[in-house]
C-alpha cells in the first residue's frame, strides 16, 4: 500500500508508558526498575532479561521502548534484530544490548549475538533479548541459548479481545478518531486478530481516512483492501 505512507505525526512509537501491561505487569515492572528515573544517575542491573512469547504479544514494543527511553537520555545502544543482516563491532560505552526475534536469527546473527554477550558481560552491561519461544526451546547454537535464559524470564501473555478493544479505541483517541463498536467488530472478525497486525492496520486506515478525507467507517475499509 504505498499509496497510504503518509507522516502520522500523532503516533509517538512505542514507550513503557503507552504500553498497555493487561497480564504483563511482572515483566513491565521488572523493566521500568531496571530502567530507573530519567536523568537519575543508576547503575543499571547487568544482569540478562528474556522475554517471550507468541506475536503480538508486546516483545518487540518493549525492547523498543527501552531502545527509545536510552537514547533519550543521550545514551547508546546495541540493537541487533532478524532484519539485520550484518551487526557491528560491540561498543563498550553502549548501555544496553538489545536483542529480538532472537528465535529467527540465522547462523552470522547468531554469532554477532554471541559475541556481543560475551563483551556485554566483560564491560557489566546488560542484555535483553525477546524471541517466541523459552530458552529452552530456542533453535539456537547452545551457548547462546544457555546465556539468554540464566537471567530473568518473563513470559508474556497476548491481551483478551476486550483488552484489544481498549488499546485500539485508546490509540484511535491520540489520532483524534473515535472508533465505532461496529468498526471494531469489523476490524477483530475480519483481519488478523493479534494487536500487531490491528495497530499496523489502524495506521493504515488512519493514513487512508486523512487521504481521502473521509471517516472511518466499514465502507471506507471495504474501499481501502479493494485499493491495496
Amino acid at each position: 500500500m504505498k499509496q497510504l505512507v503518509l507522516d502520522m505525526g500523532l503516533d509517538k512509537g512505542p514507550s513503557l508508558d503507552n504500553f498497555f501491561v493487561g497480564p504483563n505487569e511482572a515483566a513491565l515492572s521488572h523493566l521500568q526498575l531496571w530502567l530507573g528515573q530519567p536523568n537519575a544517575k543508576v547503575r543499571r542491573s547487568p544482569v540478562p532479561t528474556y522475554l517471550w512469547g507468541g506475536s503480538g504479544c508486546g516483545k518487540t514494543h518493549l525492547l523498543k521502548s527501552l531502545r527509545s527511553a536510552l537514547q533519550a537520555q543521550g545514551q547508546q545502544v546495541g540493537w541487533l534484530d532478524a532484519t539485520v543482516a550484518v551487526a557491528g563491532e560491540f561498543d563498550e560505552n553502549w548501555a544496553a544490548v538489545l536483542l529480538d526475534d532472537v528465535h529467527a536469527f540465522d547462523v552470522g546473527q547468531q554469532q554477532a549475538a554471541f559475541n556481543w554477550f560475551i563483551n556485554a558481560q566483560t564491560h557489566q552491561i546488560a542484555v535483553l533479548a525477546a524471541g517466541s519461544l523459552p530458552p529452552a526451546d530456542l533453535k539456537l547454537r547452545d551457548d547462546l541459548r544457555t546465556r539468554l535464559g540464566w537471567g530473568h524470564v518473563f513470559a508474556l501473555q497476548p491481551l483478551d479481545e476486550a483488552q484489544r478493544r481498549e488499546v485500539l479505541r485508546a490509540s484511535a483517541l491520540t489520532r483524534g478518531i473515535a472508533l465505532s463498536d461496529e468498526v471494531m467488530d469489523f476490524m477483530l472478525t475480519r483481519f488478523s486478530r493479534d494487536l500487531g497486525s490491528l495497530m499496523e492496520l489502524l495506521d493504515l486506515m488512519d493514513g487512508y481516512a486523512l487521504q481521502t478525507q473521509r471517516a472511518i467507517t466499514i465502507p471506507l475499509l471495504k474501499t481501502m483492501m479493494d485499493n491495496a
